[in-house]
């Protein structure tokens, strides 16, 4: 027999009543099959099974699903729930604990933010972002399942994140919130298997006609109405005679019930059946009433008001100060429960302060202290000056110190209210005099006369370097004369003015003469420069620049030709720049430098040999390319390289004659 699982959560009729009398009507054709043989019951329970659907609307059309491992006829509640704050602390917040059993898990983000979803096992073992490392998305399994995490393109999606699974659960899952940024908002929905109502017999005994329909909607009349007027079934069939038991009529009716899950909010309550006969109401064992429409489990609604409001009140928030008195903050929000499932699980909505009693409202702001703060000790007198007279710094010590007398970082003190450590000290005006180093011991001049030097500082007693103009009285002459005696046979390099700039504007260069002379107590002669090539030879050119030249026109070299003969062109670059090598526009266009020209117009001449030619049909751009240093290149086109090669020498000797 196939197993069949009814949705409590599938479309109900918009009219109650007409689906009590749909419902009924098929509840006594069931019983109208009571004596049919079993093949012929299960084929007409088929039949059944198309006139169900034919009496149900499409809207309300029953969702048969074929789950293995469900007990026969198991019914789904699908719970679902939403999450939303304005502001929390930032960190993990749990949103709801799915229970064990559950299936068709879905956890959505709502809108696209910078919080994430988190799961976690009743044990505290991380299974999705846990300790704050972020996962990437995909599949994993736990807890007997596979959970789909995604997370949609950050750029292009407008999506949030989201997990499914299909279950069932093996142990309750614990769902939570990396809040990161305000406003978040998570809606979740899984169903949950309620219990049984209905035990099946074993298959292969004459009562294993699976019912087709939920008897949850009947009414009690309704539900006391379904009899079973046929003989008990462990009974031996007897000959037709006129005993009254085998004509007596056996029926379920409704003793009593258990008590409410709940005293509010829609709870769930077991309805106490026994099987009697009709006539006397009298109690026989159950298996006397027909089997298919046993109702020792069924379960019904109670308690369905409201439950009183009440303040739902969140955790403080951190303090705000570190030390010192402080304020913490939480969220009080007014709740009420619409329904307590059969796992336990509560769903409730937020309503109006008023119904939960404003004036009860528990506060949202409280003070607090974590600990007294540390304050600043002065811990040493000030230092002595830095300096023996004028301006200079003194020191002391300032340590943090906690109430206990420990000394503690800086930080955990008022740095606003920190005392100077530093400051300027006036030792008064210093005596300014001149302070002068010896004469060098060497002439400048290794004969003749020449210069020795000396430094020169003024200062004050020792310490304070002054500008020269600060000390009294006239500066003392750095440089004296000396005379290192006659020059006798004495070689030494002459050096004239130095010439003109080679420029008149921009970048130039300018040359001076250079002579080796010798001198022979003062007659002096010009003489070979090798003589003189122990000596330092002093520069004879160095760059100069008159004054900027503005903007002006700048050529790069010419390139190759694009032919060897019979009169190809050649290019240039040419550019405006100022005096920075920046691009300008400011140059005159009448003195634009011409960017091509002509070239190697002497006519080709045949090849003179044959085994030397162009192999390839565009070697002209192999030249250009400056490939014929290649061996293959060469090879390939012969002819051009080769012209190219003597083109090149020749241009090669002209610029060194021109030179």
């Amino acid at each position: 027999m196939r197993q069949v699982a009814i949705h409590h959560n599938c479309p109900a009729p918009a009219n109650q009543r007409i689906q009590n009398q749909k419902l009924l009507a098929v509840s006594l054709f069931m019983a109208g099959l009571r004596l049919q043989p079993c093949s012929l019951w299960q084929g007409r329970a088929l039949a059944l099974l198309h006139l169900v659907c034919l009496l149900s609307p499409a809207t309300g059309a029953l969702p048969w699903d074929n789950i293995v491992g469900l007990s026969p006829l198991e019914q789904f509640e699908v719970v679902k729930g939403n999450f939303s704050r304005t502001f929390l602390r930032v960190g993990y917040h749990k949103i709801a604990e799915i229970p064990a059993g559950a299936r068709n898990i879905s956890i959505q983000e709502t809108k696209k933010s910078q919080n994430y979803l988190a799961l976690q096992s009743q044990h505290g073992v991380s299974i999705i972002n846990g300790n704050w490392v972020i996962d990437r998305p995909g599949i994993y399994t736990a807890l007997g399942t596979h959970l789909t995490y995604r997370r949609p393109n950050e750029i292009r999606s407008r999506n949030g994140e989201s997990i499914t699974a299909p279950g069932p659960l093996t142990e309750d899952l614990h769902v939570y919130l990396i809040y990161q940024q305000p406003y978040p908002s998570v809606q979740y929905e899984y169903s949950i298997p309620l219990i049984n109502p209905y035990l099946l017999p074993e298959p292969g005994t004459p009562s294993a006609a699976l019912p087709l329909v939920d008897l949850s909607y009947l009414d009690d009349d309704s539900k006391e109405s379904i009899i079973k007027e046929e003989p008990h079934y462990n009974q031996v069939p007897s000959e037709p005679s006129m005993n009254s038991d085998s004509q007596a009529t056996y029926i379920w009716t409704k003793t009593g019930h258990t008590e409410c899950s709940t005293t509010c909010g829609t709870g769930k309550r077991q309805v106490v059946w026994e099987c009697v006969k009709k006539d006397s109401q009298t109690a026989v064992p159950a298996d006397f009433c027909h089997p298919a429409i046993e109702t020792t489990n069924w379960e019904e609604d109670c308690n369905t008001q409201s439950c009183p409001a009440y303040w739902d009140v969140g955790e403080w928030s951190e303090c705000s100060r570190r030390c010192g008195p402080g304020t913490q903050n939480r969220q009080v929000i007014c709740r009420q429960v619409t329904h307590v499932h059969a796992s336990g699980t509560e769903t409730s909505v937020t309503v109006t302060p008023e119904l939960c009693g404003s004036s009860d409202m528990p506060v949202t702001q409280s003070t607090c202290q974590l600990k007294i703060c540390s304050q600043w000790e002065i811990r040493s007198e000030w230092s002595p000056c830095s300096v023996p007279c004028g301006v200079g710094q003194r020191t002391r010590e300032v340590m943090c110190v906690s109430n206990q007398g420990d000394v503690d970082d800086d930080e955990e003190c008022n740095m606003n209210l920190k005392p100077d450590t530093i400051q300027n000290c006036d030792m008064g005006l210093c005596a300014r005099s001149w302070f002068i180093s010896l004469w060098s011991q060497r002439c400048s001049a290794e004969c003749g006369r020449g210069n020795r030097t000396r430094s020169v500082v003024c200062l004050m007693d020792h310490v304070t370097n002054l500008p020269l103009d600060s000390c009294e009285g006239e500066r003392p002459p750095e440089v004296t004369s000396c005379d290192s005696g006659p020059c006798r046979n004495q070689l030494e390099w002459y050096t004239g003015p130095w010439g003109q700039c080679s420029a008149e504007c921009g970048n130039g260069t300018q040359t001076r003469s250079v002579a080796c002379i010798f001198n022979s107590d003062g007659q002096m002669e010009v003489v070979d420069q090798l003589k003189c090539s122990s000596l330092s030879k002093p520069i004879t050119a160095q760059p100069c620049r008159l004054k900027p030249c503005g903007v002006q026109w700048y050529v790069t070299e010419w390139s190759a030709c694009s032919r060897s003969c019979n009169t190809g062109f050649r290019v240039r670059e040419v550019r405006c720049l100022a005096d920075n090598i920046v691009p300008s526009d400011r140059c005159d266009p009448n003195l634009i430098p011409e960017n091509q020209e002509e070239c190697n117009k002497q006519p080709c001449l045949a090849e003179t040999d044959p085994l030397c030619s162009d192999k390839y049909h565009n070697c002209m751009v192999v030249v250009q390319a400056r490939l014929c240093i290649y061996s293959y290149y060469r090879s390939v086109c012969c002819a051009s390289c080769s012209r190219a090669q003597k083109t090149q020498t020749n241009s090669f000797q002209n610029n060194y004659v021109r030179r």
